[in-house]
């Protein structure tokens, strides 16, 4: 597995947090990430279900970089959810500076990797066994 894979599987598997408290500590993701906004059970629910998909694609397209499709979709959930935190931030208001960098940082760094990896994606590399 190329690094860009093994990373995408930690980012995928770290997203399984948010899910949790999505779900489950509703409280735990209200103080955490959307620390200046109320935040509803059913808000919690959505957030978690938005966040297991696209934990879902991170997986997904860390087992297969090969699938242009899926990878495009993977790399479009990062831009998604950058644009959303930094509208939350920047027009809404609803979280902390501290809260956007450690958003920024994963999916910056994910946007990134993926454009630099772009050209790499859908080209199978021919391995041949002895």
């Amino acid at each position: 597995m190329r690094p860009l894979g093994w990373w995408l599987l930690f980012v995928g598997f770290l997203r399984l947090s948010s899910v949790w408290f999505g779900f489950v500590d509703i409280w735990a993701l209200r103080t955490n990430v959307f620390s200046k906004t109320s935040m509803t059970e059913i808000h919690g629910r959505t957030f978690g279900t938005w966040t297991l998909l696209t934990c879902t694609l991170c997986v997904l397209c860390a087992r297969d970089l090969q699938n242009r499709s899926l990878y495009l979709a993977t790399l479009l959930s990062f831009i998604y959810a950058l644009g959303h935190f930094v509208t939350e931030f920047f027009i809404f208001g609803s979280m902390s500076s501290k809260n956007l960098l450690t958003v920024g940082f994963f999916a910056g760094t994910s946007i990134i990797w993926m454009l630099l990896e772009w050209n790499k994606c859908g080209k199978q590399s021919i391995n041949k066994h002895s």
